[in-house]
């Protein structure tokens, strides 16, 4: 398991792609028609072979339009990590009795996609989604060609979230729970780590309330990006953020 693909929700999708866009050196792959099933329209862009989307309410009463309500603005919204076995994976979640609230089952072009998504009160800070790619390079949420959009110049790949509540312990046992993956005290943090990227659990520290806190991203130039940053007007008390993120550059 690893993070593959981690989301961000706004109230005007646009603003948040560009800005991310350019800061980061980035291209939009795919603008997904399919999730007006729930209410949304999106972007997914390439961080090298992980993802960034940002998906935008455009109907009443979504879970998205709820979710900004709740934490009074933009923010992160979900984790996306992909197993080799989601039957197995599947078994092991309803077993800890964690409630799966939506199903995917998708091929197109030779690609096979399965994923499912946990219900959030039973895990807390964010929606998990435990997918699945056949083959496992392939990533349809970003269409079958999301290759051709990779810019590398800037920006290398995401590499962790953190995740905020008053109990950081409380939650990290419960996405234990949903990964089936033990975490660790390092650094004086509780964390969970994947192949090549980690979750972190941190107290609430803006009064925002459990969530998403911030997302790490490997660039190329870390010096360079800040001060772009701060010249774009994207940086706030020494840190850069981006639709109600935390971008921690590493």
């Amino acid at each position: 398991m690893r993070i593959r693909q981690l989301v961000l929700v706004s109230d005007e999708r646009d603003a948040v792609v560009n800005d991310l866009c350019d800061l980061f050196g980035l291209e939009v792959a795919f603008y997904d028609p399919g999730i007006i099933h729930f209410g949304l329209e999106n972007a997914v862009i390439p961080v090298g072979d992980t993802f960034l989307e940002v998906v935008s309410p455009v109907q009443d009463k979504t879970t998205a339009g709820r979710f900004l309500e709740r934490r009074g603005g933009n923010g992160g919204y979900m984790v996306i990590v992909p197993t080799e076995d989601l039957g197995r994976e599947k078994a092991r979640v309803e077993g800890e009795g964690i409630n799966i609230v939506w199903n995917a089952d998708r091929e197109e072009e030779g690609i096979h996609a399965k994923a499912i998504h946990l219900h959030p009160r039973d895990v807390g800070g964010a929606i998990l989604s435990i997918d699945s790619m056949t083959p496992t390079k392939a990533w349809l949420w970003a269409s079958p060609t999301w290759e051709k959009n990779v810019k590398t110049e800037v920006s290398n790949f995401l590499n962790g979230v953190h995740i905020q509540s008053k109990d950081p312990e409380s939650m990290m046992r419960s996405w234990e729970r949903a990964l089936g993956k033990e975490a660790i005290f390092q650094d004086n943090q509780f964390q969970i780590q994947l192949e090549e990227s980690r979750i972190v659990f941190v107290e609430d520290s803006d009064g925002r309330g459990e969530g998403i806190e911030s997302f790490e991203i490997s660039v190329k130039d870390k010096d360079s990006l800040l001060k772009k940053a701060e010249e774009k007007g994207l940086f706030k008390d020494e840190e850069i953020y981006i639709g109600g993120v935390k971008f921690l550059l590493n």
